[in-house]
């Protein structure tokens, strides 16, 4: 972790940088593998319309791996890389248009390490210093890019655990016309009470995952498609059909 004195943070932001050391992610617990690729993902945090909010992204439909899922913006270094900060700031700016001059990094958390897609990932955390419009990348990767408030992922109306194919069941949150779940969401659950933000919430509700790239829940957190756009289109993305990366209006 590489702390930094910022007395203009908000309190729940400088809560978070004071105890992100400790995150409890069983993901820690992993030992990489010889062959695991180092890998980075931005926590951007900002301001918007709804007040504080962070950054969130959904894969692509098609994908091979990761499809439809939502997820911080990241991915893996490239040569060159001032890895890992630069890795996650070069991600976001080519996943969600982030600028990365408007960001000021904060902290690395600690390595964890992800079995499944055999990835060292180092979560970067950031405040949007300038928040701008964002963006849809490349729609070939980002199906959709939303600023999602705090407010919503810790209402325990959207929080919920949810079950995998294959049995496990884990923290997830029906947000912005999305199911958040996974590494996202174990990442998320233990930001929140690090924040000193989280709220109890009904452990017992249970859901099994939709199919991959079904998106839009109504809120509150249900998994039926919505028959409307999500309100808060003002802070979402969506890409066009064809022609350029689709915009947002201006935030503020």
């Amino acid at each position: 972790m590489i702390p930094r004195e910022d007395d203009d943070l908000p309190d729940y932001l400088r809560t978070l940088l004071d105890s992100a050391a400790d995150l409890p992610l069983r993901h820690r617990a992993l030992r990489p593998s010889a062959t695991a690729r180092r890998s980075a993902v931005l926590i951007l945090f900002g301001e918007g319309p709804r007040g504080a909010d962070v950054l969130l992204i959904e894969k692509a439909a098609h994908l091979r791996t990761h499809a439809g899922q939502p997820a911080f913006p990241g991915g893996g270094a490239d040569p060159g890389d001032e890895y890992p900060v630069g890795t996650a700031l070069r991600e976001a700016e080519e996943e969600a248009g982030i600028d990365p001059d408007g960001v000021r990094v904060l902290a690395t958390l600690p390595e964890l390490f992800l079995g499944p897609s055999d990835n060292r990932v180092v979560p970067v955390v950031a405040w949007w210093d300038d928040p701008r419009e964002v963006t849809v990348g490349d729609p070939r990767e980002v199906a959709r890019v939303a600023r999602v408030p705090l407010a919503d992922l810790v209402d325990p109306a959207n929080r919920f655990r949810a079950r995998h194919p294959s049995g496990f069941v884990a923290p997830a949150f029906g947000v912005a016309g999305m199911v958040v779940w996974g590494f996202t969401a174990a990442l998320l659950d233990a930001i929140l009470d690090a924040a000193g933000l989280a709220r109890p919430w009904d452990a017992r509700d249970v859901r099994d995952l939709p199919a991959v790239g079904v998106r839009r829940p109504q809120l509150p957190a249900t998994f039926d498609p919505a028959e409307e756009e999500d309100a808060a289109a003002p802070t979402v993305a969506d890409p066009a059909p064809d022609g350029p990366p689709a915009r947002t209006v201006p935030p503020r």
